[in-house]
Parts: structure tokens; C-alpha cells; sequence
């Protein structure tokens, strides 16, 4: 007995659709748009570009990460279904970094590192948007499916290399200017010292990549095994 779906449902499926199919459609465009002008700013400024590389893409890639806490509402109400703490620590990690680090340091925005930091990040951006847009409308595209699941092993670890070492570069910053230090008049003296909290971080930065990198890692043996299935089939 052939069972159908209510009318609600139905629409209620589709708007989803539409939504996910729109919001990575816009995330595609915005990181296209950044990784296309770093490219060109590249070929024709060389390394000249690297100097000034935040302040010409540093409000679209705002704009683009604080998007992606979407990503994370997606998964908390059900739109996706995925793991919520890789995906927490992807969003949170770049949020970090771009508003923490960067943004508060003027210094830091003109250092060379940042501009392959940007360029690390959109290159997975790149793959990784346009497949999920597809995946939302239920196209599967055997050469981006693959790159998907193969192009983050390189770029993912190097991401964090340069997230490091960004935070690292950021640290005499801080010190010399305070930033983000307090003190508070509580029954007991407290004072924050920022630059702490970013050491700490950095050795935290690792460790999520390790979770997140083994969580890629088991949706790569997935992907694999299912396409090794499909082939034997054929």
C-alpha cells in the first residue's frame, strides 16, 4: 500500500529546500567573489597584495562567517542533519580568529599571514559550498563529491598552521596594548590578562582540529564505501 506524504509536510520539506538551496548559494557567491579577488589581486599586485588583503575582502569575509552560525541553527533545529560539535568548532574557530584576532588588531591585519590564512579558508569554501547547495536539491556531482571529502586533508591542517601562527603574531599586539585586558573590583582582586587566554587557546586548536579532522575522516570512509558499492554494482 503506497503511503503519501501530507500537503504539510511536502511544503514544509520544500521551503527547506529552498532556504538551504538559498543560503549556500549566497555563501558560494560571497566566498567566490573573496577567493576570485584574492586570486586576481595576486597575478597582478603579487605580493604587494598581501598588505592590504584585509582591508579589500575583511568585510565580505565578515559578513560570509557570521552567516555560517546559520550552519549551526541547522543542525540545533533539524534543517540538517549533521553532527553538531565538528560543525560548532569549524564556525566558532574561524569567529575566533577573523573578530577576536584579526579585527581587533590593526597591526595584524597587514601581516602576510592573513592573506594565506583567507586564501586556505576559500579554497575549501570553494568546494565545499557548491556541494552542499547540491546535495540541497538532491544532485550528487561525482567530482565535487569527491573533492568535498579529499581537499579538506591538505587545506584543513594548514588552515591551522596559519591560525596559529596568526594568533601567535597577534600576541606582542595585545600585550603592548591591552586589549581585552580588565581588571575587576570583586571581593577578590581579578585581573584578565588576554594574552593568556590566547596561549591557552592555541594549544586548544589543535585538539579540535584532531575531532574534527577524525569526523571528516569517517564521512571520507563513507563516501568511499559507498561509491566502491555503487561501482561493484555496475
Amino acid at each position: 500500500m503506497i503511503q503519501y506524504m501530507p500537503a504539510s509536510v511536502r511544503g514544509t520539506t520544500s521551503r527547506m529546500k529552498t532556504y538551504l538551496s538559498v543560503y549556500y548559494l549566497i555563501q558560494f557567491c560571497g566566498h567566490s567573489w573573496i577567493f576570485t579577488n584574492m586570486t586576481a589581486r595576486l597575478l597582478f599586485f603579487g605580493k604587494d597584495s598581501f598588505a592590504d588583503t584585509f582591508y579589500t575582502i575583511g568585510l565580505v569575509m565578515q559578513v560570509c562567517q557570521l552567516l555560517s552560525v546559520l550552519e549551526i541553527l541547522h543542525v540545533v533545529f533539524g534543517i540538517e542533519q549533521q553532527s553538531i560539535l565538528p560543525k560548532f568548532l569549524q564556525v566558532t574557530e574561524r569567529l575566533v580568529i577573523l573578530f577576536v584576532v584579526i579585527s581587533s588588531q590593526e597591526e595584524v591585519q597587514s601581516k602576510c599571514i592573513i592573506c594565506a590564512l583567507f586564501f586556505l579558508w576559500n579554497l575549501w569554501d570553494v568546494i565545499r559550498y557548491p556541494y552542499h547547495l547540491l546535495s540541497a536539491v538532491g544532485i550528487d556531482y561525482p567530482v565535487l563529491t569527491w573533492l568535498h571529502h579529499t581537499l579538506w586533508i591538505p587545506v584543513y591542517p594548514l588552515s591551522l598552521v596559519a591560525e596559529v601562527y596568526t594568533v601567535y603574531e597577534s600576541l606582542p599586539y595585545f600585550e603592548t596594548l591591552g586589549t581585552f585586558c580588565y581588571k575587576m573590583a570583586l571581593p577578590i582582586a581579578v585581573s584578565i590578562h588576554f594574552p593568556y587566554i590566547l596561549k591557552v587557546y592555541e594549544v586548544f586548536l589543535p585538539a579540535g582540529m584532531l575531532y574534527t579532522c577524525s569526523h571528516l575522516l569517517s564521512e571520507r570512509k563513507c563516501y568511499l564505501k559507498q561509491r566502491h558499492a555503487k561501482l561493484k554494482v555496475k
